[in-house]
């Protein structure tokens, strides 16, 4: 009988921490590399001196925004910003472009929890799970369009 409880408290233990298959593992390996995969090719380029179009260095058309509207698309700065973070020099990446900076900071971390769990075997839904609200989504709009203005007004000239 003892060896009994025994056992129930080891399935016990198992059922609250459930490890990822085999499968999952190699997505989260996946996951992570794809995620550090951009700033891999981005540590061998140079971040554009006036804060966009670093992305046509890549061989991509330059953005028809300024030219057709003269503002800066939603996502400017976005490919200068990364570069910059991929060079380790954060600053300036926040200051080309703070949503572009938020989202690479993400990027890693998300990266390095996909790694950890490929080789842990842990599930990541402990950690992104609370993340997926509704505040959490409006707050990364929020930053989504509050970068769009700064952009605007860097490429304005009103900072």
């Amino acid at each position: 009988m003892g060896s009994m409880s025994h056992a129930n408290a080891s399935q016990a233990t198992t059922d609250e921490v459930p490890c990822l298959s085999a499968g999952d593992r190699v997505v989260a390996l996946g996951v992570g590399v794809s995620l550090l995969a951009p700033f891999a090719v981005l540590a061998f380029m140079t971040p554009a001196e006036a804060g966009l179009g670093t992305h046509t260095t890549l061989g991509l058309p330059g953005c028809s925004w300024p030219t057709a509207l003269g503002l800066p698309c939603p996502s400017c700065g976005y490919t200068t910003a990364f570069t910059h973070a991929a060079h380790g020099d954060l600053v300036q990446s926040f200051v080309t472009q703070p949503a572009g900076f938020a989202l690479a900071m993400a990027s890693v971390t998300a990266a390095v929890v996909a790694l950890g769990c490929a080789a842990s075997a842990q599930p990541w839904h402990r950690l992104f799970a609370p993340l997926a609200t509704k505040p959490v989504v409006w707050i990364g709009a929020g930053m989504f369009v509050a970068g769009w203005g700064y952009k605007i007004g860097s490429f304005k000239g009103w900072w």
